[in-house]
């Protein structure tokens, strides 16, 4: 049954979510409930260090605000929720700036690192990090590390309440925020959360997991000999638990799936070494329904078929991750990022409106009584808009989708020509838009290099600048350059100048076909078929020539040695999605299904080639007379103009800068190809690899514009090509990994800032 229309626009809404969704938050990490902010692993930080860095950067935030501090005993300045790396730093950071901190702890001080397994080394990575801060970090043994962050805090004198986990937090009246835990309520200005996903482990659902046998982490493994163990998961943690347990028990290794798909290297060879030793045994296609006192029932599918055993045990460790506390979060009025909230009726309303009153304002209605009406029309217009606006600066992301639908339509509807836009400017849109006697294509152009420019100054700092990567630095300057200079300069200005100065010979300076088509001078970096025109409409043979040079010899070698970086480093529409897109990067769509979506490029890539092949033989095949110009009129409307601008800068804010780039351009697809296909023959010098390092904290596959799940390849130290995903050559997964795990394959590495790690490097903790 095919699924209703609704549902399926809100598949696409709800593609861009991560398997953990974090809470929403501003640059100060601020979430949407003003006072209260998010830090840690909620927030995004991996590993130790950089959660240390979040406390810091919040309590000098916080420090610095005029009402910060008050006089009022009975209000704290800070209440900061968990006391593990984020958050001690950032309590201690604010008592030194002179806040009256509280510290609330349901667990211990360290807790998720005090849960970690006796003995476990825990790591300063990221090494070229200098830590934040007043805690100490170094290379260390759980134990010294804990005992030296509790010296820290009691020297300090910092105010920590153990045992005592937050319950609701709410507004007062005079705006101050109410903590509520056990044993007692407690106010203040401000509140910080960073209580970490560790403590909300992921639990199985079924009869009998709250056993006190039945165990959510492993603590000692040392203290278990000669006992039937059962292990339940198919990540590192369960993994690696198994293999230490089966060095003296019997373990029985539990996983849902058919095989293990996100586990280290190493992990999974140790693992396949202990199974052929005999030491585990692994059920794959497996889930546990029940635990009872000595046995756990465990229902395996086999080939469709399933069965259910009764197997003993004396242990149980469910290892099967942790969870976003969403049912606290979303009682504290937290809200998740990518969360469709708001009417999504009002804003089409809203939406609808705003098109009537620019279809009364234009004038040409053609009915008689709404021609008294044209301001009235433009009233009703920026009426609605501020509706739209107001609702959406409330909360309301399906009224900011009405207002971006709104505007991007207004833009590439008016632009297509005068007496060619889009209703409702149909006849008045393009003449309004045009003025200093420039044409409204212009001063898109204009808006469109501006808008690049800002947004991509602020991506370079981001990037390149912050974090010192001078590949980023190198690659937003590209960007910015060829659309300054290829894409604005020459087209127009330099080509008119070239054509008046006979810059390129009095031949071609007085050839029609040349010097009045201004705009074939975008076909010299646009290759066909991404330039659809460039061997269409009569073009003059340079145009031609180089046309045939660039798409068929200059493109598959630059493929050959930079695979699709020609996206990410070169052209126009991959230009604006890098910069101006680029805030919105972590919501491309993810999983299987929005991969199996890039197929609609193939089939666009078909079609570029079938009326391209139509157009020019069309004076010699009498089919194609006429279908032709039809082909050619809906391609240049739906390709050209819905799916290469107006539908993909609508929904950057919504699935990323990469829509078009990813799932519609032709050109990208036939790159895509042609990179298979040199990888297919091992010639391909394009790639990305990891060396061991991996944590599976997941900021590459979060943070790729095409929705790539870097991750599972870092995980396997597989390398990241053209035959196995539409990789753009961005580097901003080399470049957010917190380990230095991923890395190019460059002919220049010392443009990569973030290089491969020895492999004697050892992993870090991954921060909860």
């Amino acid at each position: 049954m095919l699924p209703s229309i609704p549902g399926f626009l809100q598949t696409i809404l709800d593609s861009p979510n991560m398997p953990s969704r974090r809470p929403r938050v501003n640059a100060n990490f601020e979430s949407n409930v003003k006072g209260l902010y998010i830090i840690g692993d909620l927030a995004g930080a991996p590993v130790v260090k950089l959660a240390m860095a979040q406390g810091n950067d919040v309590a000098e935030h916080i420090a610095a605000l005029p009402n910060a501090r008050g006089g009022d005993s009975s209000l704290y300045d800070l209440i900061v929720v968990g006391a593990g790396a984020a958050g001690l730093n950032c309590a201690l950071v604010a008592q030194d700036r002179g806040l009256r901190v509280l510290v609330l702890e349901k667990g211990k001080i360290a807790n998720t690192i005090e849960d970690f397994p006796e003995g476990k080394w825990v790591y300063a990575e990221p090494d070229q990090t200098v830590p934040k801060g007043k805690l100490w970090l170094d290379g260390a043994r759980k134990e010294d590390l804990v005992n030296r962050w509790t010296r820290i805090v009691r020297d300090n004198r910092l105010d920590v309440r153990t045992s005592e986990g937050v319950a609701a937090v709410s507004r007062r009246q005079d705006g101050a925020l109410d903590v509520r835990t056990a044993k007692g309520v407690y106010a203040a200005r401000r509140v910080v959360l960073a209580t970490g996903q560790r403590g909300n482990p992921r639990k199985l659902g079924v009869p009998g997991q709250d056993r006190p046998n039945v165990y959510h982490r492993l603590y000692s493994p040392r203290h278990y000999h000669g006992e039937d163990i059962l292990v339940v998961g198919g990540g590192n943690s369960a993994v690696e638990a198994a293999l230490t347990l089966s060095e003296q028990n019997r373990v029985t290794l539990s996983y849902r799936a058919g095989e293990f798909s996100r586990i280290f290297k190493d992990n999974e060879r140790l693992l396949h070494e202990a199974v052929a030793a005999g030491k585990i045994k692994v059920v794959f296609n497996s889930n546990v329904k029940r635990f009872d006192d000595s046995t756990y029932t465990l229902e395996i599918d086999e080939n469709g078929r399933k069965r259910a055993e009764s197997l003993p045990y004396h242990h149980a460790f469910v290892l099967v991750g942790a969870e976003l506390p969403t049912a606290f979060l979303k009682s504290l009025g937290i809200q998740l990022e990518n969360e469709w909230t708001g009417n999504p009726l009002l804003s089409f309303l809203l939406l609808a409106a705003a098109f009537l009153g620019m279809w009364m304002y234009g004038g040409k209605t053609d009915i008689a009584a709404f021609d008294a009406f044209r301001m009235p029309g433009l009233l009703l217009s920026l009426a609605a808009l501020a509706g739209l606006v107001t609702s959406g600066a409330r909360g309301s992301r399906y009224s900011w989708l009405a207002f971006s639908f709104f505007l991007c339509y207004a833009v590439y509807g008016i632009k297509r020509g005068y007496n060619s836009e889009f209703w409702p400017y149909k006849g008045w849109g393009y003449k309004t838009l045009s003025f200093l006697e420039r044409p409204w294509s212009f001063w898109y152009t204009v808006i469109y290099s501006l808008l690049m420019t800002v947004f991509g100054l602020h991506a370079m700092r981001r990037w390149g600048l912050d974090r010192k990567d001078r590949f980023q630095i190198w690659r937003y300057v590209s960007l910015l350059s060829f659309q300054w200079i290829f894409f604005f300069i020459i087209p127009e200005f330099l080509f008119q100048y070239a054509i008046k100065y006979e810059w390129v010979g009095a031949k071609l300076a007085h050839d029609p076909s040349f010097a009045q088509q201004a705009w074939r001078s975008y076909g010299l970096i646009y290759a066909w078929p991404l330039f659809f025109h460039t061997f269409l409409g009569s073009p003059n043979r340079v145009w031609v020539v180089w046309g045939v040079f660039l798409t068929f010899v200059i493109i598959p070698l630059f493929v050959l040695f930079h695979g699709k970086r020609y996206c990410s480093w070169i052209c126009g529409c991959g230009g604006l999605a890098e910069t101006f897109g680029d805030r919105w990067r972590h919501l491309a769509p993810k999983g299987k299904t929005s991969i199996r979506w890039e197929r609609m490029g193939t089939a666009v890539l078909v079609i570029a080639v079938i009326v391209t092949l139509m157009v020019l033989t069309r004076d010699t095949i009498d089919a194609f007379k006429h279908a032709s110009f039809y082909a050619l009129d809906w391609y240049g409307l739906i390709v050209d103009l819905w799916l290469v601008g107006l539908l993909p800068v609508t929904l950057y804010p919504f699935l990323g800068g990469k829509v078009w780039c990813r799932y519609w351009c032709p050109l990208a697809k036939l790159m895509q190809l042609t990179g298979a296909l040199y990888t297919r023959f091992h010639v391909s010098r394009f790639a990305i690899r990891a060396n061991e390092k991996c944590i599976a904290c997941g900021e590459c596959s979060r943070n790729c514009q095409v929705g790539i799940d870097v991750m599972s390849f870092a995980l396997k130290q597989k390398p990241i090509d053209n035959l196995a995903t539409s990789c753009i050559g961005c580097g901003i997964c080399v470049t957010v990994c917190p380990m230095d795990v991923l890395s190019f394959r460059a002919p220049n590495p010392n443009l990569i800032q973030i290089a491969n790690a020895s492999p004697e490097a050892p992993s870090a903790v991954k921060v909860g």
